[in-house]
């Protein structure tokens, strides 16, 4: 939450941050704060008291909210690859291109496809029929271990979900790959050994990130297996919950020369 906070801070009120990317990073930011929030209070009950009690419709509300901001996070992800891909691969035409007006429209699209797409998938398990089972075996309201407990045919809502899902993890990995495809490519031209390996540094941390996160919810909600081990659903779900928000601000914005900068100017 400090971490997050702080990017969200000193993009807000450095000048120098007032840029398309520090702009994304903000709002990366603030979908890592809704994630934690919604996710971490209800987990660290739940491991302190083992176990925790929830009612179903707080239960869908969670899951609700927990699919939005990943949702959200997959978005934000291929837009700051979009914005590192013109920036680096066609830099004459970036400050015409990713004015604030378009940023605005990117973020404003972000979170209405979120908002739109994700109904479809928490409807299926609301209007399951839920019998006698009433315990799930994990840390948060998550989609199958749901489907788990209901007592009526599941298969029509794994399958609109492993279809939802595809779109709303595939296509922006597709484009990420294609982005970090094309800004390697520009990179190798570079002649400064020093200058490559920076840029090389850069974009290994970014990707890092994303292999992580992308990799663990298509294991999760793409390709699920039924015989799959509970333990290692818990702690897939870990990685893109609760590691990711906390490492992002790490990797994507507080290394950064700038945010240090502008941070040391805020002390002072």
């Amino acid at each position: 939450m400090f971490e997050n906070i702080l990017v969200i801070v000193l993009v807000t009120i450095s000048r120098n941050l007032h840029s398309p990317m520090f702009f994304f990073l903000q709002q990366l930011s603030i979908s890592d704060i809704l994630e934690s929030m919604v996710i971490v209070p209800i987990m660290l009950r739940t491991v302190i008291n083992e176990g925790y009690k929830i009612p179903l419709i707080g239960c869908i509300t969670q899951l609700y909210l927990f699919a939005v901001t990943e949702a959200l996070q997959c978005l934000l992800l291929t837009v700051m690859s979009y914005d590192r891909y013109l920036a680096i691969c066609n830099p004459l035409c970036y400050s015409s291109i990713m004015n604030l007006t378009f940023c605005v429209k990117l973020i404003v699209m972000s979170w209405l496809l979120a908002l739109s797409f994700i109904p479809v998938t928490v409807i299926t398990v609301a209007t399951q029929e839920f019998c006698n089972q009433n315990t799930i075996n994990h840390f948060f309201c998550d989609y199958f271990p749901l489907l788990e407990l209901s007592c009526s045919d599941t298969s029509l809502a794994r399958i609109l979900t492993i279809t939802v899902s595809s779109a709303l993890l595939l296509i922006p990995l597709v484009v990420i790959t294609g982005s970090y495809i094309c800004i390697a490519h520009e990179i190798l031209k570079i002649t400064s050994n020093i200058g490559r390996q920076k840029a090389f540094s850069t974009c290994s941390s970014h990707l890092a990130v994303v292999s992580i996160f992308y990799g663990t919810l298509i294991v999760t909600y793409v390709v699920p297996t039924r015989n799959q081990s509970q333990t290692i659903g818990k702690l897939l779900s870990l990685l893109y919950t609760v590691v990711t928000p906390f490492i992002n601000p790490m990797i994507y914005s507080l290394r950064s020369t700038d945010m240090k900068n502008a941070l040391k100017n805020i002390i002072q």
